[in-house]
């Protein structure tokens, strides 16, 4: 079954983007058809990507404001089953823009419908916000993956964005789920993060992936290396996290 994941956390520095590079990556070396969208006017995907075989110069942004042509923003990655759509800062008036367009919260999901046949998995990294362009993506979306970071604070919001999701899923698209909720940047040896973990086994125990991102060095230098973290070193805890996530979705 095709999905169309979501990663979201209206909190930044949960390991947003991290997961949807890797998750993307894990995915095509699974030799899963996977596109990756860069949704976030910080284009911090789109940086963490800059040594990744990127030639296609255009953005999301192209697509969005007004030529429809998703194809022409697509670009070939160093990896042959993932394909990748770059942001910039030009995204940030792309709400201003569509104010006053009609059905805008459809807008990403007009141009995902020319191509998601050809892909299995498309995977789209949203801004830290509950904005005008993350309701375009929740509309485009079958499912929503939540990372959260192993600390107290990270769990504030996590129920007011779960109350966001199901007003979508009401009054907009109703094939609308929740995939899991990943515990991201997770230390065995901090008793914090297993009171975290804890919590959240309590209030989302059947939300919660059995796969937990540890925090990893080597998962943190990739993208100032510009690939994702099983091209710079695949034998790192962050690569092998990834790709138990990714295996964990396919089943």
């Amino acid at each position: 079954m095709k999905k169309i994941i979501s990663i979201l956390n209206q909190k930044g520095g949960v390991g947003k983007t991290t997961t949807a590079i890797n998750l993307a990556a894990s995915l095509a070396i699974l030799e899963k058809k996977t596109l990756l969208i860069d949704f976030d006017p910080q284009a911090n995907a789109t940086t963490g990507l800059s040594n990744f075989g990127l030639e296609n110069d255009f953005s999301i942004y192209d697509a969005m404001s007004g030529n429809g042509n998703i194809k022409s923003v697509i670009s070939e990655t160093s990896l042959e089953y993932m394909h990748f759509i770059k942001s910039d800062t030009n995204l940030v008036g792309c709400e201003v823009e569509l104010v006053n367009v009609q059905n805008r919260e459809k807008t990403l999901l007009k141009l995902i419908n020319k191509i998601k046949k050809n892909y299995q998995y498309i995977i789209i990294d949203c801004p830290p916000s509950l904005g005008l362009l993350t309701l375009n993506s929740l509309t485009a979306s079958t499912d929503v993956l939540i990372p959260i970071q192993s600390e107290f604070f990270a769990l504030e919001g996590l129920k007011s964005l779960q109350e966001t999701i199901d007003i979508v899923k009401e009054n907009i698209n109703n094939k609308l789920s929740i995939l899991g909720i990943l515990i991201t940047m997770h230390s065995k040896r901090l008793k914090l993060s297993k009171k975290v973990e804890n919590l959240l086994k309590k209030d989302f125990k059947n939300k919660l992936f059995q796969t937990k991102i540890n925090r990893n060095i080597r998962l943190a230098e990739a993208p100032d290396d510009g690939k994702p973290a099983i091209m710079y070193d695949v034998n790192c805890s962050g690569a092998k996290n990834y790709m138990q996530l990714a295996m964990e979705i396919i089943k």
